[in-house]
């Protein structure tokens, strides 16, 4: 009977954070990262300008599961990316909230409307005109599901007429087969979480996204592989508005080049079983 109860506790608790994220959340953190590097004291005039309103607001895409998820037991979000604003947070010496959105999109949308200070992207062009990007600190693969009987077997057979590509709206690939592929059709789902039930329900061709996420689905899905190749590396970074000044974006470059010499990144990657992402290089 505990048992029970604990689940139903547990069950509730997720379902008051979905209702919570859907009109936009936000979740004040005190979290531990023991074990992990420590970056030194604060700095407060940095501080003042990362975060000029007393508390560091980090934006955080739940869409991609290998920087972010939501914690079974309590229903908030945890990985690497959570681990990488909470120990910023100490480095600038401020407390930390965390804006959680569903979406790449909605995640860049954040920083974009002033919602968040700083975010966690993949680096694109396109984002790069508003937000400044650090050199990357993982590195993931984008790859093609398709379903178990299509003539389709290669990445070079996607890009034709009539063919049908169902992306997470404004995700890194969304962004990135728009300007690649010049033949087939793009169909954008609103989250990345939820292109695989679209793929299905729209009887589409194909669907693209990160690997984990499509393997994921995949799994319970049945009937449909990936394709043997990737189509893209998605270069994962973290980003703060180039409003705020070159000084600033210096500052969160050296931030996350510190954390992935330290082993920060690689340990967090272990601590939360991410399998299939690297650790990106200095020449990544």
């Amino acid at each position: 009977m505990a048992g029970m109860a604990t689940k139903k506790r547990r069950s509730a608790t997720i379902k008051t954070f979905a209702a919570a994220l859907a009109s936009g959340a936000v979740f004040s953190l005190s979290m531990s990262t023991s074990g992990f590097a420590q970056t030194g004291g604060a700095n407060p005039s940095m501080a003042a300008v990362f975060a000029p309103g007393g508390t560091l607001r980090a934006s955080i895409n739940l869409g991609n599961p290998v920087l972010a998820s939501l914690d079974p037991q309590t229903g908030k979000p945890v990985g690497v990316s959570v681990d990488l604003a909470t120990e910023f947070a100490k480095r600038l010496g401020v407390p930390l909230q965390l804006v959680a959105v569903k979406s790449a999109g909605a995640s860049v949308e954040n920083v974009d409307r002033d919602q968040a200070d700083i975010g966690f992207f993949a680096i694109d062009p396109k984002r790069g005109q508003e937000i400044a990007f650090t050199r990357p600190y993982v590195l993931i693969e984008g790859f093609y599901l398709v379903r178990a009987n299509s003539p389709i077997t290669t990445n070079e057979q996607v890009d034709q007429p009539g063919v049908t590509v169902a992306v997470g709206k404004g995700s890194a690939y969304d962004l990135f087969l728009t300007r690649e592929l010049h033949h087939a059709t793009l169909v954008r789902i609103p989250t990345s979480p939820a292109v695989v039930q679209g793929f299905l329900d729209q009887h589409l061709d194909v669907a693209a996204g990160v690997k984990q996420q499509l393997e994921k689905d995949a799994a319970q899905a049945g009937g449909v592989r990936l394709l043997d190749q990737r189509f893209m590396v998605i270069r994962q970074a973290m980003g703060v508005p180039k409003a705020k000044g070159d000084a600033a974006a210096t500052y969160l470059s050296k931030f996350v080049d510190d954390m992935k010499s330290s082993g920060f990144v690689a340990a967090s990657l272990a601590r939360h079983h991410i399998a299939g992402a690297a650790v990106a290089g200095d020449n990544d």
